[in-house]
């Protein structure tokens, strides 16, 4: 069974930004279903410095299915997010993601390996480190 894996806009500006890194490894995994969402990729495309970073973020995202947008517009009670935060972890879990995959340790670093409604926050080290196990 493959695991669905909702990409924060970070992860998606961190792949576009050199054209080799650690972080396109998401994109060679086989058993991955990687997911985004239309916010993710726009909050992606304000944050790329450069038209090269643009055009490998337009080509990283062409592989990437771009769930709807959440319905939804409140999280659980426990989770503490900013405003900008809140649709992407809404739009993981509505779109029944196993991981949100996001380096964003200021706002998502508290929920590191824990679940949110059923989605695992993790970075993408550890995210790919837990495939690499199995």
């Amino acid at each position: 069974m493959s695991d669905r894996v909702f990409l924060d806009a970070n992860v998606l500006v961190s792949a576009a930004w050199l054209p080799e890194n650690g972080l396109l490894a998401l994109w060679e995994l086989v058993e991955s279903v990687l997911l985004t969402s239309a916010y993710a990729i726009a909050e992606a495309d304000r944050n790329v410095r450069t038209s090269d970073q643009r055009t490998r973020l337009h080509r990283l995202v062409q592989r990437v299915r771009i769930v709807d947008e959440p319905r939804a517009e409140t999280l659980p009670a426990t989770v503490r997010l900013p405003v900008k935060d809140v649709p992407i972890l809404l739009a993981a879990i509505e779109a029944s993601a196993d991981y949100l995959v996001t380096g964003d340790l200021e706002h998502f670093g508290p929920y590191f390996g824990q679940s949110v409604s059923g989605v695992h926050i993790l970075r993408p080290r550890d995210y790919l480190a837990r495939r690499q196990r199995t």
